[in-house]
């Protein structure tokens, strides 16, 4: 499974991926500090915001294989299955 999240103008420290009970949790917070200075005029805006999200996971998922990166504003996440979970190839002999 891969999730893939925007997270524009966010980075790597501003964000936490955990998961317990087979539940992801993708959380942060974003702060964002604007400043113009005009003459005698001097203005500063500081914007925060936080948010989380959790998602239930099946129980044929492998949590230790689990893979979080971002990049270029997007998170993704992949998220392997368990190997006795994947399908087998079996071959059938036909006499």
């Amino acid at each position: 499974f891969t999730l893939t999240c925007e997270m524009p103008g966010m980075e790597q420290k501003d964000i936490d991926v955990s998961i317990a009970s087979n539940v992801l949790t993708i959380k942060g917070t974003k702060k964002e500090e604007k400043e113009e200075k005009k003459g005698k005029y001097y203005k500063k805006e500081t914007l925060t915001g936080s948010f989380q999200r959790t998602l239930p996971l099946p129980s044929a998922v492998d949590p230790e294989k689990i893979v979080a990166q971002l990049e270029n504003g997007f998170l993704s996440v992949s998220i392997p299955k368990k190997e006795e979970s994947k399908p087998k190839q079996i071959t059938v002999n036909i006499q």
